[in-house]
């Protein structure tokens, strides 16, 4: 089944404006299949499934979102319209508590509500222009994720052994992605990169999206297992290690799917440079440290049941099922964004950058 990454947007707008044709992404690798949503609870259900995900790619689906809810809401009164559209982004945001791209984009699309509502404009043309600002951040994030690649690939070398963990290409954002962007991208211009995916527990994201994208391309990639990494840097055969970010803090402390820290401890270990990609829009200045942030705790069938024709652990076991874990910045080379490369001390460098932004 192909996916091209350059071509296939998870997350786009009906011809119409009235649904969001997203890919449903629990049904990959094996089914290429989209859905059609509209509702509130549509929305709320398809970032709860994980059927979006992705933290710069559930920033774009939420700006879609808030204009499609505004869409419904615009034959209300301006102070009922504007009402109705903040209780349905703060049902949205709840969704997902640790990707902060989610709340980011709920609230530039209620920001700009509110300032059109307060400088006179109606409902109707309030819409118009939530359209337009969703289609602008769907805009940016494509021209984010290519910038991203270039920084990236920069700090590569034709060759490399790489290993990744969780999702962050094309899947995860629009075309390219943060944390697979300078593979992909490197990969049209002829280098010959090998890549170990993580499989990624509990949700499989390394096996399932990873390996697909990347076969889709045609790099050369393995699937591992997350405790294989160690081994594999051992005996030298990884470079560097690339992953993506739900959220950054002030201080360079990083979540990303669970797992990745231990990655950035055996890499620190073995003096393999440890890179994370993401935009500005992840960095949450309003988060001091990890510590700060609230780690999504899901399902304990993800880890005992469902992958399994049969239970894999007995009745009566107990299961602790974070989807999260946060990667201290003293574990972390740099961090990769659209606007460049950003380097140890995180909290100086950070700031700097954010204050141009």
């Amino acid at each position: 089944m192909e996916f091209k990454y350059k071509d296939s947007d998870p997350v786009r707008l009906s011809p119409d404006r009235d649904e969001i044709i997203a890919l449903d992404q629990t049904k990959l690798p094996n089914r290429v299949e989209y859905l059609h949503i509209s509702t509130l609870q549509e929305m709320y259900d398809a970032i709860k499934s994980l059927a979006v995900r992705g933290a710069p790619c559930i920033g774009v689906f939420a700006g879609y979102c808030m204009a499609l809810l505004s869409k419904k809401h615009c034959t209300l009164d301006k102070d009922d319209f504007l009402s109705k559209l903040k209780e349905d982004g703060k049902h949205l945001d709840s969704s997902r508590p640790t990707a902060v791209n989610l709340s980011w984009a709920i609230k530039r699309q209620l920001t700009l509500a509110d300032k059109c509502i307060h400088s006179g404009q109606n409902p109707e043309n309030t819409t118009e222009r939530l359209y337009s600002e969703a289609l602008e951040i769907h805009e940016e994030d494509i021209r984010m994720c290519m910038c991203i690649a270039e920084h990236g690939l920069s700090l590569l070398h034709d060759g490399d052994g790489i290993l990744t963990h969780c999702n962050a290409g094309a899947l995860a954002t629009t075309r390219y992605g943060t944390g697979l962007g300078p593979i992909l991208l490197g990969r049209e211009r002829g280098y010959n990169f090998h890549v170990y995916s993580d499989e990624t527990r509990p949700l499989l994201q390394g096996a399932r999206l990873t390996a697909f994208e990347l076969v889709n391309a045609g790099v050369d990639e393995t699937v591992v297992c997350d405790n294989m990494a160690s081994l594999l840097m051992k005996q030298g055969r990884i470079q560097a290690v690339l992953v993506g970010c739900d959220r950054i803090a002030a201080n360079g402390d990083t979540a990303n799917k669970i797992g990745t820290s231990g990655a950035a401890i055996i890499a620190k270990h073995y003096g393999v440079p440890f890179y994370v990609l993401g935009p500005y829009s992840t960095i949450d200045m309003n988060t001091p440290t990890g510590d700060d942030i609230e780690i999504e705790l899901r399902d304990p069938d993800e880890i005992g049941s469902m992958w399994y024709k049969e239970p894999m652990a007995p009745k009566g076991a107990k299961f602790f099922n974070p989807a999260f874990d946060v990667t201290d910045h003293s574990l972390i080379t740099a961090i990769i964004t659209e606007k460049g490369v950003l380097k140890p001390p995180f909290e100086k460098s950070i700031a700097q950058a954010m204050k141009g932004r």
